[in-house]
């Protein structure tokens, strides 16, 4: 099962992933950055963000493919780098408007097809979210296998903590 944290730079992938890695005793989790640094690719082109898209989509596969749940946690900010990671869950961290590198908030898409939107920072139960995905506390602090959960989650968009 591959999990997608994106949002801007800054909006909390990293910590909101760190704290889903030690929710799911059986997982994996990749961060972008560590992943760039350990293939010394600091091109943030059109061609280096599919590039790197598809590198974190092949560790996760891999991951997935052997009944762990896979985390990434990346930005992810356009449609096309969206779909060549193919998540099965995603998580939308919508949590600042503007991220701290201007060229990634001129081209961010905000995503169409998402199955959780963390919008409030401070409010986060990490338990709470896992068993609102999964709908079963034996996810929570278990070792339940990715292979166990159904391939794709209903197309629902949960807000966490609505904004109005």
């Amino acid at each position: 099962m591959k999990v997608l944290i994106m949002g801007l730079p800054g909006s909390g992938k990293t910590t909101f992933a760190e704290k889903l890695h030690k929710a799911l005793i059986n997982s994996a989790w990749f961060n972008a950055d560590k992943i760039r640094e350990m293939t010394n690719d600091w091109d943030f082109s059109d061609e280096g963000r599919t590039r790197q898209s598809k590198r974190m989509r092949n560790l996760a596969d891999f991951e997935s493919e052997n009944s762990r749940w896979a985390i990434c946690d990346f930005v992810c900010p356009t449609r096309e780098t969206r779909k060549n990671f193919d998540a099965d869950i995603t998580i939308w961290m919508d949590t600042i408007d503007q991220g701290r590198f201007e060229d990634t908030n001129k081209l961010f898409q905000k995503p169409e097809n998402i199955e959780y939107r963390i919008t409030d920072w401070d409010k986060i139960n990490i338990d709470e979210i896992v068993l609102d995905l999964f709908g079963q506390r034996n996810f929570i602090h278990s070792n339940v296998h990715a292979g166990d959960v159904p391939k794709r989650m209903p197309a629902k968009v949960y807000n966490y903590m609505k904004s109005e």
